[in-house]
């Protein structure tokens, strides 16, 4: 018997976070694809999403307990609290950006001991073709990109395109973009769409030619860096040292500075010294997207502040702005997820097959594993039921 498999958004409950797995639109087309949607009451307020509109596209709203109980694949931005992981069952599905690499493995690891399915979207390489409509990653990079630009232009004292008029002309403000991949370019676009004078910067020669596609130049250098899986390594300790000093000595040419190297799971380089902020100019900014508990981008910086150093340089720790555009980045990741239950889902079930190139990098998984198929709740009820009712019957001999 196919049964209908219940999809659940959660409530994002971290600090400041606003943003939403689901969004009415990708519900309305769930619904159409024969899922039930669940919604954890109040889920999309913050991304401006109120409980009567995920209704009339066909969702449910209820508690989180019922939803908890109700549900067959969860849905997250980020990794919900432990609390909320003690109580998944056995054959349960979560899916989100669940910070799957280095020390946040250990969490997912006892998850996955005890039964649960995790699919962790932060596992997908950038460099699968038919992945790309799945990327939460990079969806979420690009709006982090494009509100950094707009967070620079509003920190800073002064205009961002050249301005001609009857009191003099003001020059246009000179950006500095640090790393570009997704994030990366798409400030760079913003910042030159705002009208500043734009200049790129990357460890991997490669990305010189995306850089000046956008009209931007190149800030050359002596450490190349081949990327692995779409994302740059991370640096040998002789390698930051020589980038660190290459950058110091042209920074300071710069009025706006906006950082956005990460390595997954890893703490982000350092690109940015205590001693090239106080090299800068009275007046400049700093946008670390690299700020978080692991470290930043920038010496000093502190995720969600904004603090000025003695020499007036203003430090943005930036490493959560998608959600200061939850409706817009909500929207997105909405579709990434949808993508993926259209490819994991069949017949009405979650069908893992690790042969699979996606599903094979988003699984977390012990090594040695058979394929999964997660069946609806009340399949699996049924079974249950059945097996409950059937007569027993002893082995021979007893």
């Amino acid at each position: 018997m196919t049964a209908t498999l219940t999809v659940a958004a959660l409530t994002e409950r971290g600090l400041g976070e606003r943003r939403v797995a689901l969004v009415p639109d990708t519900v309305t087309r769930l619904v159409a694809g024969g899922f039930a949607v669940l919604i954890e009451a109040g889920a999309g307020a913050g991304a401006f999403h109120p409980d009567d509109e995920y209704v009339a596209a066909g969702a449910k709203t209820d508690t989180l307990e019922s939803v908890l109980d109700a549900a067959d694949v969860l849905l997250a931005v980020r990794r919900p609290e432990p609390e909320i992981l003690a109580r998944l069952r056995p054959g349960q599905v979560l899916v989100g950006l669940l910070d799957a690499r280095g020390t946040g493995r250990a969490g997912l690891d006892e998850l996955v001991a005890r039964g649960v399915v995790v699919l962790s979207l932060d596992l997908l390489p950038r460099t699968l073709s038919r992945a790309q409509t799945m990327d939460a990653l990079s969806s979420q990079a690009s709006v982090a990109g494009y509100r950094a630009a707009i967070v620079a232009a509003e920190a800073f004292a002064r205009y961002f395109p050249m301005m001609i008029t009857a009191a003099g002309t003001a020059r246009p403000a000179k950006v500095l973009v640090l790393g570009a991949g997704v994030a990366g370019l798409q400030a760079i676009g913003t910042a030159r769409r705002l009208g500043a004078q734009v200049t790129g910067y990357d460890v991997r020669e490669a990305a010189r030619e995306e850089v000046t596609s956008l009209g931007a130049s190149f800030l050359a250098t002596t450490v190349n860096v081949a990327s692995e899986g779409g994302y740059a390594r991370a640096l040998t300790p002789e390698e930051q040292a020589a980038q660190q000093a290459e950058l110091s000595a042209k920074m300071r040419a710069f009025d706006i500075v906006i950082t956005t190297a990460q390595v997954p799971g890893a703490r982000p380089p350092v690109l940015v010294t205590a001693e090239t902020l106080a090299g800068m100019a009275p007046g400049s900014v700093v946008v670390d997207l690299g700020a978080s508990s692991l470290g930043g981008n920038v010496d000093g910086s502190v995720p969600d502040e904004r603090i000025v150093t003695a020499n007036g340089v203003t430090v943005i720790g930036a490493g959560n702005l998608p959600t200061q555009m939850a409706t817009g980045a909500s929207a997105a990741y909405a579709r990434n997820v949808a993508a993926l239950l259209t490819a994991v889902v069949k017949d009405g079930a979650v069908d893992l097959d690790p042969t699979d190139e996606v599903v094979d990098a988003v699984w977390v998984r012990p090594a040695e594993v058979a394929p999964a198929v997660v069946a609806p709740t009340e399949v699996v009820a049924e079974a249950e039921a059945a097996a409950d009712a059937a007569p027993e019957t002893l082995p021979e001999g007893e």
